[in-house]
């Protein structure tokens, strides 16, 4: 009998600290009718790994085990179910896996991934869902933020604050971020009008209140950023639901997870940064071997951008 074809992939067993993380070889997936083989380039290592990976989100988010984390990804189409119409064998793709992205190959579905534009690297594609993704969706399908509206985006310099502010600001709105004194230049390069250091400047202390506070913090941070919104304005928060009592009795609107992207706003995203009107900042690329470390400097909650994981070279990709 000839074997299975197998793949390297990360799996975690059980809940818990970085050991958990397993490089395992294990049998190449093989896509159903309605499904998409990819050759993964990159993958995104976000906040939401390593919480998945410690148990924190079982009760909302439970997993069966094993499983392999991640979710953002960009790669090569390497081979297509029976019933799938729109890629093709070679096809540069971004999107969603729905087995995991820390694996040299994964599955995922029409619905999930999308055509890569010229002009978009691989780099870049892999982090529009794990972050580009998320902003705009607190920008705009939640926050609604218009021309020449305020809008405060907290940890500005992070994987989705990063494109919080440049979308913010590609909208025509004034834009304030806030961040660590270390990362105060870089959010102004953004294209911030003003950045607020959270080390030398309380939140109390903000005099004029803003139409939109996007909080992708959560606990004491977005408890101070009711106080920061104007009557009639809008909170959302990406880490926690909020009270929509406590909404009323200050007047604004409050957001969490209540909308979705659309795959044309993924489209309109991919072009933006194929075209340079908008761009990705990586704090690091880690190869598949290093990914307990790629956890822990997540964990650090201190990565300026987006931190990758590695799983096929260029070379790989090519041939």
């Amino acid at each position: 009998m000839m074997s299975s074809p197998v793949m390297n992939a990360i799996r975690v067993h059980q809940y818990g600290d970085t050991d958990v993380l397993k490089h395992e070889r294990i049998e190449l997936p093989e896509p159903k009718d309605n499904e998409i083989l990819i050759k993964v380039r990159y993958t995104t290592v976000t906040p939401f790994d390593w919480k998945m990976r410690k148990g924190f989100l079982h009760s909302v988010f439970p997993k069966t085990f094993p499983y392999i984390p991640g979710g953002s990804i960009s790669g090569v189409v390497e081979k297509v179910g029976q019933k799938v119409t729109n890629f093709k064998v070679g096809q540069a793709v971004f999107g969603s896996s729905t087995h995991g992205g820390y694996a040299e190959y994964t599955l995922s579905t029409e619905k999930h991934i999308l055509p890569m534009p010229n002009g978009l690297t691989y780099e870049s594609a892999a982090t529009i869902t794990a972050g580009a993704a998320p902003a705009w969706k607190a920008i705009f399908s939640e926050g609604n933020l218009q021309p020449n509206q305020n809008v405060l985006i907290h940890a500005a310099a992070g994987g989705v604050g990063q494109f919080a502010i440049q979308l913010a600001k590609w909208r025509g709105a004034k834009v304030v971020g806030t961040a660590s004194t270390n990362n105060v230049e870089f959010v102004k390069s953004l294209g911030a009008d003003e950045v607020i250091d959270y080390q030398k400047t309380a939140l109390e202390d903000i005099i004029d209140p803003f139409d939109l506070v996007v909080d992708t913090v959560g606990g004491h941070t977005l408890e101070q950023s009711w106080n920061i919104v104007r009557k009639g304005g809008t909170l959302v928060s990406l880490t926690q639901p909020l009270s929509s009592e406590k909404a009323k009795e200050y007047g604004i609107q409050v957001h969490f997870n209540t909308k979705q992207v659309t795959m044309n706003n993924l489209r309109t995203i991919a072009q933006l940064l194929a075209d340079g009107n908008i761009s990705s900042e990586i704090e690091r690329i880690y190869p598949l071997g290093e990914v307990k470390k790629a956890h822990e400097k997540s964990q650090t909650g201190h990565a300026r951008g987006r931190i990758l994981l590695e799983i096929h070279s260029n070379e790989d990709i090519e041939h």
